[in-house]
């Protein structure tokens, strides 16, 4: 269905179930206590994983890493409705919604610790490696729907990408395919207000990120981000809508990362603590979440205090598991590829090795 000129204003107003307070604006989806108290979980898990990967770069027992602390309510909010057989297509800081989908903390710190056999998903797990270049996944996420139209199959493909993933091409093809095939995919824009150090209004015109999909006469769904419930009511509807044969749908979730880019820039650089401490004291999404469960009687300060604690032993066991799986050799980088090595590439490993032993020879003989 087309989105009328005379809808575009209301893509302005966010949707949101829960205020900053934990107080109900809108319709509370439905959700069992169970479910809330592991969504709740899952953020908490989130929050934990992400301080203590900033520890491990620091330390320089990982490398560079792209901190989601703060987005906590996007990623689990977008991915816990999705079914088994859906597919996702993250980028590098969707490494929450890759841990709700069934990937383990261990395979996600072996990649940052640069070991792409992280990047391999456990069987029946559909989650696609990291992608580094910016929306390219979101066509691979546009193609895997159209193939399960061709095929029959009830699946739903989710692209994600930041706000800057929007001003690249492949935003646009991605939209234009979606559209014309239409393929049951969202895509999902973590609308976080900077691409790297690039604000919003230095990126686009529009009003809006969500507002863009009338140009391909599909849904635009704008929503806070820091809102777990409204987000997974968003997720929801576009993912039952796509499964039934409805198309395509862009969700817009505005939120905001407390962190860096990632660990090798510096956010002083271009935004004010003022900002940051407005996002952190009055919008933290785990916050909200928790003033929502307290005042509803599904959670207690004890089952609080026990859950970070929780949380952070089960992180320290996927760290000392991840750093105990040993590094991949160099000449590795050979070897998954192509079936049969071409000749050009079979010398340089040849070369590649002749050096390593040498350095290895020239070592002994100065110890």
């Amino acid at each position: 269905m087309a989105i009328k000129e005379d809808q575009l204003a209301a893509l302005g107003n966010a949707r949101r179930v829960l205020n900053p307070d934990g107080s109900v604006a809108g319709e509370v989806p439905s959700l069992s206590p169970d479910q809330m108290r592991e969504i709740y979980h899952l953020m908490v898990l989130l929050r934990t994983f992400d301080q203590r990967c900033l520890n491990l770069q620091r330390q320089g027992r990982m490398g560079t890493f792209a901190p989601l602390s703060g987005q906590e309510a996007s990623q689990v909010g977008s991915s816990y409705p999705l079914q088994a057989q859906d597919w996702i297509f993250p980028t590098y800081r969707d490494h929450g919604t890759m841990r709700v989908r069934g990937v383990p903390h261990v395979s996600i710190l072996r990649y940052y610790m640069g070991d792409e056999m992280g990047s391999h998903a456990p069987d029946g797990v559909n989650v696609f490696p990291i992608s580094i270049p910016i929306a390219t996944q979101l066509l691979h996420a546009v193609g895997v729907g159209m193939a399960a139209n061709i095929k029959g199959d009830p699946v739903v493909s989710v692209g994600y990408a930041g706000d800057g993933g929007t001003s690249p091409g492949d935003f646009h093809e991605a939209l234009n395919f979606a559209s014309v095939y239409n393929a049951p995919t969202v895509l999902f824009i973590q609308n976080n207000r900077y691409a790297i150090s690039v604000p919003l209004y230095r990126q686009m015109k529009s009003t809006t990120i969500a507002q863009r999909a009338a140009g391909y006469n599909i849904p635009g769904v704008r929503v806070d981000g820091q809102d777990v419930l409204a987000v997974y009511a968003a997720m929801k509807e576009a993912s039952d809508r796509a499964r039934s044969g409805g198309g395509p749908t862009l969700i817009e979730a505005l939120t905001y990362r407390y962190g860096p880019h990632t660990t090798s820039d510096d956010p002083k650089r271009y935004r004010t603590q003022d900002e940051v401490d407005e996002w952190q004291q009055g919008r933290d999404p785990i916050v909200r979440f928790y003033r929502y469960l307290i005042a509803q009687k599904l959670w207690d300060e004890k089952q609080e205090e026990a859950l970070w604690e929780q949380t952070k032993e089960e992180v320290a066991q996927a760290v000392a598991a991840a750093e105990a799986i040993g590094r991949p050799r160099p000449e590795e980088m050979f070897d998954y590829v192509f079936a049969e090595l071409p000749s050009n590439l079979q010398q340089q490993k040849e070369q590649l090795l002749k050096e390593l032993a040498r350095r290895t020879g020239e070592g002994k003989q100065h110890g």
